[in-house]
């Protein structure tokens, strides 16, 4: 079943490349993604044989993956839908290459999810950078090739990081005189034997590494130009599937560490790096003039949200697990209608952009209504899981890091609150003349759709959900 989870999207990607209408070719990416997510639901209720708990594959669906599977599958659905409408708008460009692309990225992160030994986990991480990189670049202009490149020379800096840190950690082992297979469930096993210097080394490349691609401060430099110049169908894969994807890995290694006496060591180095990336994104959202960079920097901080979450555990974990979800959910909400504006405009400058209330109003109320559920207000599903963590980090004497938190979420609202109504308010300027551009419902609908979802998530968690949920941070949290 794990293969078959994979090798699909590569197969459905093959069959939209050879296809030779632009038109015809949108429609492979919703079917592939629909299909996916029917087998994703049923590995996830019904696990067959090769995914049983204990299995010794290097492919298998622990609770964790359960989890992330299930929203990465949903979350590609979604953005499904609303590939077609878009490339429908941009029929001067060939979609051949971004076609084919999305469903392969579908099929590495799936493999990522996948995954339980570090070393093919690595080459999924980046398989998944390899192939994001040309839907960058889908506008062919020279910012989208610069933000390609940055993308590409930052990545491949992490991902170094993150491979020496593998082959630390195997160090570990070895060091204490322990043959490990570098299968998860070996490795956490085994953690309390490891050689506590070399596995201190390994988790701050690892953390170096994976949040490289996550985006935490200061390893984001990649992310304002890339979501800036990236189609807003790819900055919500990028916000919501790939550094999901990386958080998985961070997570993985992060439970090594709990089964160690080293567990504090981590925690306090997740806390440091979860505050820093929420400062840098509150002191780089303030005055933003670019709609889509300011995105950037929102995911940014939410990056920070999740790792404090993270390390802080608990109640926490299980707020920061449903606070991915929330983010990328809402992302989706925020990079679609933003990338509607921007089609309306021909520009993501505020300086350029105004009144979009009077020129694209759907998209424009969907772009505050996203605006409003990212900064955590309610009853959007963000302001749940923020309230979920703040609560549990009280619970745990963290007040400082809560005082930190509350104070930067303000400045954050403030910051992003400028810009988001910069761009709604006010009249559409005469000069650029509007492009033809205009609201289709290929283009809302896909957009309301996950707007319903964060609201629902702020007023009801299903109970499968909750379940999920509750099973990753009993299976994080185990002790071996």
């Amino acid at each position: 079943m794990g293969y078959l989870l994979v090798l699909f999207p590569v197969v459905v990607a093959a069959v939209a490349f050879m296809v030779p209408s632009g038109r015809v070719r949108p429609w492979f990416i919703p079917f592939g993604a629909a299909v996916h997510l029917a087998m994703s639901a049923y590995a996830i209720v019904s696990p067959p044989p090769d995914f049983a708990p204990g299995s010794a594959g290097w492919l298998n669906l622990d609770p964790l993956g359960k989890l992330f599977l299930g929203f990465v599958s949903l979350l590609f659905f979604l953005l499904s839908l609303y590939a077609p409408g878009y490339f429908a708008v941009r029929a001067e460009r060939s979609n051949r290459i971004l076609c084919s692309n999305l469903l392969i990225s579908l099929a590495m992160m799936t493999l990522m999810i996948l995954s339980q030994h570090i070393g093919l986990l690595w080459v999924a991480m980046e398989a998944i950078t390899l192939f994001s990189a040309p839907s960058i670049y889908f506008n062919h202009n020279a910012r989208s090739l610069e933000a390609t490149w940055k993308f590409l020379l930052v990545s491949s800096v992490g991902i170094a990081l993150a491979l020496l840190g593998s082959l630390f950690l195997a160090y570990a082992s070895l060091k204490s005189g322990i043959v490990s297979t570098l299968l998860f469930p070996d490795l956490v096993r085994d953690a309390p034997r490891f050689s506590a210097e070399w596995l201190h080394a390994a988790f701050i490349l690892l953390l170096v590494g994976y949040g490289t691609k996550m985006g935490l401060a200061p390893m984001h430099t990649w992310k304002p130009d890339a979501y800036g110049e990236a189609p807003g169908l790819v900055g919500s894969l990028l916000a919501g599937g790939v550094t999901s994807c990386a958080f998985l890995a961070l997570t993985r290694v992060y439970q090594i560490c709990r089964g160690t006496g080293e567990a504090e060591f981590a925690r306090e180095a997740m806390i440091a790096l979860g505050l820093l990336s929420m400062a840098f994104a509150a002191a780089f959202m303030v005055r933003q003039k670019d709609f889509k960079r300011m995105l950037a920097y929102s995911s940014v901080e939410h990056m920070g949200i999740l790792v404090i979450g993270l390390a802080v555990g608990g109640l926490a974990a299980y707020g920061a697990f449903l606070h991915m979800i929330n983010n990328g959910l809402t992302k989706g909400v925020l990079f679609l209608s933003a990338g509607n504006i921007h089609r309306a405009y021909g520009s993501k400058s505020i300086e350029q952009v105004s009144g979009a209330f009077r020129r694209v109003p759907y998209s424009a109320t969907l772009f505050v209504a996203g605006f409003l559920a990212i900064t955590g207000s309610p009853p959007f599903g963000p302001f749940v899981s923020e309230f979920t963590i703040v609560r549990s980090a009280l619970d745990a004497g963290y007040y400082g890091t809560v005082a930190v938190f509350i104070l930067l979420l303000g400045v954050v609202f403030i910051g992003m609150g400028t810009t988001v109504l910069a761009v709604a308010q006010g009249e559409p300027p005469a000069d650029p003349p509007p492009t033809p551009f205009r609201e289709r419902f290929g283009t809302v609908a896909p957009v309301v759709l996950f707007l319903a979802l964060v609201v629902l998530l702020g007023l009801y968690i299903p109970p499968e959900l909750d379940k999920l949920l509750r099973e990753a941070v009993a299976f994080l949290e185990a002790r071996p």
